[in-house]
């Protein structure tokens, strides 16, 4: 099993300008994974066409490639969105860095599950493309879905070619315990985030609570669980860690949605929040120089890079047990 990360797992370090593709490329390399999983959606601080991956132009691309054989990295892509004209795009990139797997996920603004008809309708579209590039889409279970609803759009595809993405998380913010949702979609798997959760109190929130991003190894979810079952019931041969750390979010559907009704045990046991909430809300960790100085801006960009050395010594920790490397 060979592992990789992705490049979320460094959000801070590329939204102030710390890290850019090329660093994180040997970042990676220097922490002894074996690939990279590139996102290029574009947002607040990573502003450029190809979000974290930079300018959409052959010299960046080939640069990009370049590097990438320089350490001998596998490379997958992150965008989102199945319209015609997202994934044709993120199949160009793809195809010339060399990835063979792209994440994508249904644009959400609030949960609408009637939009379930056209992504269905997208991804059938799509796949004579992918035929012709030898190249995959794996559809995330990306905070609104539960797995049985992506598991039901990629039957409804149904093409080799069309598979699931785990996260490993995200299922928390459907109210689905993240070792249901690995059960479920392991068998239909083709790419994953590695990554881990704790719940805190947040007055402000809609149920109170929201969803927070721990270092791997340090949250609720059972990772060594999950883990398992991808190696056992998946046809995986990479893992990929993103690192939500430090991350919070609120949940996207009702409570029971995911078969969880409420928190308090297991993988939704309430822990404290990493920050002092005097200086920063839960909510604020995600772009924090809208209220924090540059002094603790960068503490938290230190402690997002030793959060991605935990975590990436922890999952080296569950191959070494559970698989060959």
């Amino acid at each position: 099993m060979k592992i990789g990360i992705e490049t979320e797992s460094f959000h801070l370090l590329f939204q102030y300008g710390k890290m850019n593709i090329l660093d994180f490329i040997r970042k990676a390399s220097e922490m002894g994974f074996d690939g990279v999983e590139l996102n290029m959606i574009p947002g607040w601080g990573i502003a450029k066409s190809l979000g974290q991956m930079g300018d959409d132009t052959p010299e960046n691309l080939d640069a990009i490639r370049d590097e990438i054989k320089k350490y001998g990295l596998y490379a997958e892509i992150d965008t989102n969105g199945t319209s015609e004209a997202d994934l044709k795009k993120a199949l160009r990139v793809a195809n010339h860095i060399g990835a063979n797997v792209i994440r994508t996920y249904i644009k959400f603004d609030k949960f609408d599950g009637t939009v379930y008809k056209q992504t269905i309708e997208d991804l059938k579209n799509i796949v004579p493309e992918l035929k012709k590039y030898r190249i995959k889409i794996a559809l995330e279970n990306h905070e609104y879905e539960t797995s049985i609803e992506v598991i039901e759009i990629i039957k409804e595809v149904n093409s080799y070619w069309v598979g699931l993405h785990y996260d490993f998380g995200n299922s928390m913010m459907a109210w689905e315990d993240p070792v249901v949702a690995a059960e479920a979609m392991a068998p239909y798997t083709y790419t994953t985030h590695f990554k881990d959760h704790i719940i805190v109190e947040d007055p402000d929130s809609t149920y109170g609570y929201v969803v927070c991003g721990v270092p791997a190894g340090e949250g609720n979810i059972d990772l060594e669980k999950t883990f398992q079952i991808m190696v056992e019931k998946s046809p995986l041969e990479r893992i990929n860690m993103e690192m939500c750390y430090p991350y919070c979010t609120n949940f996207k559907r009702e409570p029971g949605a995911g078969g969880v009704n409420k928190v308090g045990e297991g993988a939704f046991k309430v822990g404290e929040a990493p920050y002092d909430r005097n200086i920063i809300k839960p909510l604020d960790y995600y772009f924090p120089h809208k209220v924090v100085d540059e002094e603790f801006l960068n503490k938290m960009m230190e402690d997002q890079l030793k959060a991605a050395e935990v975590g990436c010594k922890y999952l080296k920790s569950l191959r070494d047990k559970y698989c060959n490397k």
